[in-house]
């Protein structure tokens, strides 16, 4: 009985174990195919974010082969009549246009090294196809732009290249401001194109269009006629346009710019070699820094409104070989009624007011920022270019000489002095001048040092362009 028993007994809890090991199979078998179900739907999401992240990262890839279909594209266009320039026949026909290299794809601009006719340039247009900019509006509505005068050319684009600028007409007939005679930018412009006995045809008119749709090359072609301190611009075809080849500043660099690729051996240059080539390249640091001062002064002084710039870095701005100082990205340069407008805003603090390099104060009453910049040009440059260049551990042994002691303290000063004489009367600060005051110092300690350096004085003087000649409509 009792071994049957045993037995009858163990067969029953078999079964009932062989029954759980069933169900846990059973159930295993289920959360696994959920585990594997959830693996494999996770596994499709990563890899399809991977490829729409690399996609999307290689889209704006710099690389050689891109830029060429690019400009295959456009003298394809050329070819169809879509498109012209200046530059279009050297480019897509002749072959006076030699490519270099991608530079960079950054924020949708496209950026180009090459050569035209053995002279080196830079190709940039803001977004990558001609389709991608407004057509001209009044294009969709007339069969050919044969009824388009110059005159109405010029009304367009003076109308595009102020609202660009953010200038209003009753701002360009100011008088006042220090600009006087440099007041109608968009207006001299304007008087250029006129200069045409005939009507302008589409493809004129169409590439015209797409590039005053660009702020910096509006920026650029506006004030090359006034300033040596902007990039030339030399020439376009379609949305691209050429700009002189500058060596950019860096910052990993400790004179920011590479001196060797300017510095032009004059007479005394057998004299100064060896022992005193470190001299000289603090002569040249002397030049360039007062080249700065002098693009300051005239960026607050000589337009009717003050141009602000608001991306102040070595990368944003280059040298020519006379040690000019030249800006050539201008995308965050802004004259002061755009100015303002970007500074009016809803606030909590003060640092709501900030704009990259450019702040105002938050009026804690009106919870609105003031539209008047408070620091200024010349106090970010000191900030960010003039403190690295004259700090002690760069210059060294001369560190302790008096000039360079009076040099710092005033760089010092200079990052510390916020806006300029008319923001110090308006807040009726009694001190007016106090940019003024500063710039001054800078100018006269720089001076001093150049001639304690030996140096011939010198120096300046815009660049002269050679060869091909850019004209207003000649785009």
């Amino acid at each position: 009985m009792l071994p049957g028993g045993l037995v009858s007994g163990g067969g029953g809890r078999g079964g009932r174990l062989c029954l759980l090991r069933w169900l846990g199979l059973r159930l295993w078998s289920r959360r696994g195919t959920l585990v594997f179900a959830l693996l494999w739907f996770g596994s499709w999401l990563f890899l399809n974010g991977l490829v729409l992240v690399h996609r999307s990262i290689m889209s704006d890839y710099c690389t050689d082969d891109k830029s060429k279909r690019i400009l295959q594209r456009l003298c394809l266009e050329f070819g169809e009549g879509s498109v012209t320039g200046d530059m279009c026949e050297d480019l897509c026909v002749l072959g006076h246009v030699e490519y270099k290299r991608c530079l960079y794809y950054e924020n949708g601009k496209k950026v180009i090294e090459a050569r035209w006719r053995g002279n080196p340039i830079i190709l940039k247009s803001k977004l990558e196809n001609f389709s991608s900019y407004e057509p001209l509006g009044i294009l969709e509505y007339q069969d050919t732009a044969e009824e388009l005068s110059p005159l109405d050319v010029v009304f367009y684009a003076t109308l595009e290249v102020r609202n660009s600028l953010g200038l209003a007409e009753e701002d360009e007939d100011e008088e006042g401001g220090g600009g006087g005679s440099n007041g109608s930018l968009a207006r001299l412009w304007g008087k250029k194109l006129k200069h045409r006995d005939k009507s302008y045809s589409r493809a004129e008119l169409a590439s015209l269009w797409s590039l005053l749709q660009q702020e910096e090359y509006t920026f650029l072609r506006v004030l090359q006629d006034l300033s040596t301190h902007v990039a030339k611009v030399l020439g376009s075809c379609g949305h691209f346009y050429a700009v002189e080849y500058l060596s950019a500043g860096h910052a990993w660099d400790q004179n920011i710019f590479s001196l060797e690729e300017v510095a032009a051996p004059g007479p005394q240059g057998q004299d100064r070699a060896g022992a005193r080539g470190r001299w000289t390249s603090r002569e040249m640091v002397h030049r360039i820094a007062l080249s700065f001062l002098d693009m300051v002064w005239h960026f607050d002084n000589d337009f009717t409104h003050k141009l602000h710039l608001c991306d102040i870095k070595p990368e944003n701005f280059a040298i020519r070989k006379d040690l000019t100082v030249v800006a050539i990205d201008v995308d965050m340069a802004f004259f002061e009624p755009k100015m303002r407008d970007i500074l009016d805003q809803n606030c909590s603090s003060d640092d709501d007011c900030n704009f990259f390099d450019c702040s105002s104060r938050c009026n804690l009453n009106r919870r609105r920022c003031s539209p008047r910049r408070r620091n200024s040009n010349l106090q970010v440059i000191c900030e960010k270019i003039f403190r690295p260049w004259f700090s002690p551990t760069l210059l060294g042994a001369k560190a302790g000489l008096p000039l360079q002691v009076e040099l710092q303290r005033a760089v010092q000063e200079c990052s510390e002095t916020e806006g300029g004489v008319e923001e110090r009367e308006e807040d009726g600060g009694g001190r007016g001048g106090g940019g003024r005051d500063i710039h001054q110092r800078l100018l006269n300690i720089l001076t001093r040092l150049l001639h304690e350096g030996g140096a011939s004085g010198e120096g300046g003087g815009a660049w002269e362009e050679k060869g091909h000649v850019h004209t207003a409509l000649n785009f």
